[in-house]
C-alpha cells in the first residue's frame, strides 16, 4: 500500500496540500480538453494517471488493453525550464518538451506523432 497518496476533497482550506506535486486545475483542464477532442475524433480511447515524487504523467491509450500511445508529463524539479512539460512515447523517449503546457499541446501534431 502506498502511503504517499491521499484523496483531497475541498482542498482550498487544506494548507498542508502541496499542489505542485500534481497538475494544477488550469493544467488539467487543458489536458482534459485535448483528451475530449481526441476521443471525439476516435484517436484516443482511455487515459491513466501516473504519479511519482519526480513527475506526474497523463497517459493516453488507443485501446485500454494496449500500452500507452503517449504520456503528457509535468516534471516537478526540471534541470532545464524547457523540461517542465514533456510528451513521451511508450518507452519514455521524449518526443517534445516545453516550459509551457498550453503551447506544447497546441503545437503538437498528434497525427504525425503516431507514425
Amino acid at each position: 500500500m502506498n502511503n504517499n497518496l491521499r484523496l483531497i476533497i475541498n482542498n482550498t482550506s487544506d494548507k498542508n496540500f502541496n499542489d505542485k506535486n500534481f497538475f494544477e486545475k488550469k493544467e488539467l483542464k487543458i489536458i482534459l480538453d485535448l483528451y475530449a477532442k481526441m476521443v471525439s475524433e476516435g484517436s484516443w480511447k482511455d487515459y491513466g494517471l501516473n504519479i511519482s515524487t519526480k513527475q506526474i504523467g497523463f497517459s493516453v491509450f488507443k485501446n485500454s488493453t494496449e500500452n500507452a500511445l503517449y504520456k503528457i508529463c509535468k516534471n516537478f524539479n526540471p534541470k532545464n525550464k524547457n523540461l517542465r512539460y514533456l510528451i513521451t512515447d511508450t518507452n519514455g523517449k521524449i518526443l517534445k518538451n516545453s516550459f509551457d503546457l498550453s503551447l506544447l499541446l497546441k503545437n503538437t501534431n498528434w497525427k504525425k506523432l503516431q507514425k
